[in-house]
C-alpha cells in the first residue's frame, strides 16, 4: 500500500521559495502562505494558496519556513507550538537568544527542527567532507573559503544589517558552517567588514578568521558586488597529508593532491552533481520526519552557526577577536 503524500506548508514566497517549492512538490502536496507573492509563486510552480498562517498550520503535517531572516523565529515558534516538524531557511534566527530558544522549544515539544544549510548538500563540499573524514588530508591546518556574487537588491531588507545581518549572516554563514562541519568546533572569531557605494551601486565584503579547537585556522571571505558579478565559490583545504581545492569557475572544477596512504583510498567518492542539492536536503529532512535517518545538519548546528556569525559581527563592531569557548549548542 502506498503511503499518503505528506501535506507540507510553505511559509514565504521570496526568491528562495523558488528553490524550495518545486522540490517540495516532488515529495508532497504543498500549501503556500505569504503576505506577498504567494499567488504568483503558485501560478509558476504549483501548489495551493491559503489565506492565513493559522489555516496553513491546521491543514499540514510539516512546515517549511522561507520568510525573511528577521521573521524566522516568530514563524518557527508558531509552527512548533502547533505541533509541527519544521524546516527553517538559514539562518535559524537573527539573534543567538532566538536561535537557542527555537532549539529548546523543538526539544520540549518533541518535534524535529532542521535549518536549511543547503551547502552541506552540494557535491563539491560533500567530496571535501568525505576526504577529510577518510583521513586523506591528514590533520587539517588551513582552510580557505570564498563566496561572491551580486548584491541582493531584490528586497530592501537585505541592505539593513539589523534585519539581515548583512553579508556575514546572509551569505557567509554557509561557509562558516562548512568550516565548522569540516574542521570542528570554533573557539575564536575575528572579522573585518567594508560597505561602499550607494543605494543603486552597493558593494559589501567581509573576511572572517576562525580558530578551531583542533588548532586549524579557517579564512572565510565574502563579496556582494555589482549586478554583473557572477556567483562564484572556492575553497582550498590543506592538511598534513595533502590538499583539496575547488573553484566553480574552473572547467575541471577540482584540483586534488592527496596521499594514498595505507588503508586510505586515494579516489574521491562518487557524487552525482546532477541531483539538485535543494531536493536532496528537503528529501532528507522529510525522510527524518517520517522516521528515517538523522540528517547531516541539526537544529544545534543551525544555532551554532548563528553564534559564530554574531561573534563575527561583534568582532567587526569592536575591532577585537571574540572567544567562543563552547560554540556547540547542546539540547
Amino acid at each position: 500500500m502506498t503511503a499518503p503524500r505528506p501535506q507540507i506548508g510553505l511559509v514565504g514566497a521570496g526568491v528562495i521559495a523558488q528553490a524550495h517549492l518545486p522540490n517540495l512538490l516532488r515529495l508532497g502536496d504543498v500549501l503556500v502562505y505569504s503576505e506577498v507573492g504567494a499567488p504568483e509563486l503558485v501560478a509558476t510552480f504549483g501548489g495551493q494558496v491559503v489565506d492565513s498562517l493559522d489555516e496553513l498550520l491546521e491543514r499540514v503535517d510539516v512546515v517549511d519556513v522561507v520568510v525573511p531572516t528577521y521573521a524566522h523565529a516568530e514563524v518557527v515558534r508558531a509552527a512548533l507550538a502547533a505541533g509541527k516538524d519544521v524546516i527553517s531557511e538559514k539562518p535559524l534566527a537573527r539573534s543567538d537568544e532566538d536561535a537557542d530558544d527555537l532549539v529548546r522549544r523543538a526539544h520540549e515539544a518533541g518535534r524535529q527542527l532542521y535549518p536549511a544549510h543547503v551547502v552541506r548538500y552540494f557535491p563539491e563540499y560533500v567530496r571535501l567532507k568525505h576526504a577529510v573524514d577518510a583521513g586523506q588530508l591528514g590533520d587539517l591546518a588551513v582552510l580557505r573559503f570564498v563566496r561572491s556574487g551580486a548584491f541582493p537588491t531584490r528586497s530592501a531588507w537585505f541592505a539593513d544589517p539589523e534585519l539581515s545581518g548583512g553579508i556575514i549572516m546572509d551569505q557567509m554563514i554557509h561557509d562558516l558552517d562548512i568550516a565548522r562541519w569540516i574542521a570542528g568546533d570554533v573557539v575564536r572569531v575575528s572579522a573585518v567588514h567594508v560597505r561602499k557605494g550607494d543605494v543603486e551601486h552597493p558593494v559589501e565584503a567581509a573576511h572572517v578568521l576562525l580558530t578551531h579547537a583542533s588548532g586549524a585556522i579557517s579564512h572565510v571571505a565574502g563579496v556582494w558586488g555589482p549586478d554583473h558579478l557572477p556567483f562564484v565559490t572556492e575553497y582550498s583545504v590543506t592538511g598534513t597529508l595533502g590538499s583539496l581545492s575547488h573553484d566553480s569557475r574552473a572547467e575541471r572544477n577540482y584540483v586534488a593532491e592527496l596521499v594514498d596512504a595505507e588503508g586510505i583510498g586515494g579516489d574521491m567518492p562518487e557524487v552525482d552533481p546532477a541531483e539538485d542539492p535543494y531536493f536532496l536536503e528537503i528529501r532528507e529532512y522529510l525522510g527524518a520526519f517520517q522516521g528515517g535517518a538523522t540528517p547531516r545538519v541539526s537544529a544545534e548546528d543551525g544555532a551554532t552557526a548563528v553564534h559564530i556569525v554574531n561573534a563575527a559581527l561583534r568582532s567587526v563592531a569592536t575591532g577585537q577577536p571574540v572567544d567562543l569557548p563552547e560554540t556547540q549548542v547542546h539540547a
